[in-house]
């Protein structure tokens, strides 16, 4: 298995999140690996379509749209990487923290490691691999496991049905999806690059001070 954290390499709030991360995979066994973040300053409008992705599919209240479209970018060239190899990967994004080891127990294609970051969620009802029971998309996608076969579906079908990161991975579209409980990792955020207010509102680590920063 390989693991990476997506962290943004010249922003510095990013890069301490990124390297709390790694930090935290050191005490409990796990090598992870920075990956640069895509931003803003990479086109991603011209990324998408050349990925045969609308940008448009981006478009939406809650996030600033080319922050959302480089957030997503970043894990999709994550999931080719999978995709074109032969061992899963763990994928964290640079405000998550892991908690304990990474599970061992085998799992389909993708699956949520991370404990919900925002919102109202569902306690799944049995210990290990569950169908995704938080939401029916991922609770965020600061924490997931992804088979190279997983990879592949979720890069075949981004074309079709491509949207913010978490959203994309929805039972809807992926019925397979799946989740590890008791979660393994959380979300430590204060900060967002994405999100706009209305974004982080549900946010549990929200508070007065949280900081929306540009990227």
């Amino acid at each position: 298995m390989k693991a990476f954290v997506i962290g943004i390499a010249d922003n510095e709030k990013s890069l301490r999140s990124a390297e709390r991360c790694i930090w935290s995979g050191d005490r409990h066994g796990v090598d992870i690996k920075m990956f640069n973040a895509i931003t803003p300053k990479d086109d991603p409008v011209s990324m998408l379509e050349k990925e045969g992705i609308d940008p448009e599919r981006f478009d939406e209240v809650y996030s600033r749209n080319l922050n959302c479209m480089a957030a997503f970018l970043s894990h999709h060239t994550l999931w080719k990487r999978c995709g074109s190899g032969t061992e899963p990967f763990a994928i964290f994004e640079h405000d998550a923290v892991l908690d304990t080891p990474i599970p061992t127990t085998p799992f389909s294609y993708v699956m949520n490691i991370g404990a919900p970051s925002y919102g109202k969620w569902n306690t799944p009802q049995q210990i290990g691999v569950n169908r995704l029971t938080t939401k029916s998309y991922f609770p965020g996608a600061h924490a997931y496991m992804v088979t190279p076969a997983g990879a592949r579906l979720l890069v075949e079908n981004a074309p079709t049905y491509a949207k913010p990161t978490d959203v994309y991975m929805h039972l809807g579209v992926f019925p397979w999806l799946q989740e590890h409980y008791p979660f393994v990792a959380h979300a430590d955020d204060s900060f967002t690059t994405i999100q706009v207010e209305r974004g982080c509102l549900a946010k549990h680590n929200y508070d007065d001070k949280y900081e929306i920063i540009n990227v």
